[in-house]
């Protein structure tokens, strides 16, 4: 397929500005084990830390020190891959049902629902694994696109009144306004395989599990300018989430982790 002048330019413009990239390692600390068998979803709030799970599909609320269960919710959500809280209700990336959902805080009652931006199969066929994953068994011949899992949002945040998610299939962040469910905003993720988000001031930072690292953003215009690189060694990010300083991250075997922000 020919690929006009003016497309080309247009793709280029799009694109994350990767080349003046300020790149550093972090020394990753794994704090506690995860309640869920296989958490996918962080989010920090001042009560304790949410952790969506993948594997049992419920929410956990938890303490920061210990990663004691203040919390569990059944939920909706199917293999979830994100979690956010508004101030009343928290909100799940519900992946293979391709949907977004609000949930009651309290009683995990589902609220409302909403088609996630973005979906669709992903571009890559072998991702990236944990080094702390059992050894892999023999990987059958990959499938075709279309015989793959269609997959929807990964990564949520709350911000000033809008949503904001990451979605893998598209390769994009998009900020969307919660009670139109209309997308206000949307730039390119920095690899093919976005997940967790987390404020840090003005930043929004991205975990890319298949880049095993996280990606700062400046929101108003979408250009990345920083990256922390992960160890080959480091579990997998997958969820992440920033309070108080500390850059949390989940590898969706069951561990919790942290590492310290630059000041």
């Amino acid at each position: 397929m020919l690929i006009r002048r003016r497309d080309f330019l247009a793709l280029l413009s799009a694109a994350p500005a990767l080349a003046k990239l300020q790149i550093r390692s972090a020394q990753v600390e794994t704090v506690f084990d995860s309640p869920g068998p296989k958490p996918n979803g962080l989010q920090a709030t001042g009560e304790g830390l949410w952790i969506l799970d993948q594997g049992d599909n419920r929410a956990y609320l938890v303490d920061y020190a210990d990663g004691r269960t203040l919390k569990a919710l059944d939920t909706d959500t199917k293999a979830g891959s994100g979690i956010t809280f508004d101030g009343s209700a928290i909100w799940t990336a519900s992946t293979y049902s391709r949907e977004i959902l609000r949930i009651d805080a309290s009683s995990g009652k589902t609220l409302a629902r909403h088609d996630s931006p973005g979906s669709g199969v992903v571009s890559w066929t072998v991702p990236r694994r944990s080094p702390l994953a059992p050894p892999a068994k023999p990987a059958p011949s990959p499938q075709p696109s279309g015989q793959r899992n269609a997959t929807g949002a990964h990564g949520m945040e709350w911000r000033d009144g809008k949503l904001w998610v990451s979605v893998p299939p598209s390769q994009m962040i998009y900020r969307i306004d919660p009670a139109s469910f209309e997308i206000e905003k949307q730039f390119p993720t920095a690899g093919n395989r976005p997940h967790g988000l987390g404020w840090e001031g003005r930043w929004l930072w991205c975990a890319e599990s298949n880049e095993n690292a996280f990606f700062r953003f400046d929101p108003e215009t979408g250009k990345a300018d920083a990256k922390i690189q992960l160890a080959d060694s480091d579990p997998l990010p997958h969820g992440m989430t920033i309070h108080d300083g500390w850059m949390w991250y989940c590898d969706d075997v069951g561990v919790v982790c942290r590492l310290r922000m630059e000041s």
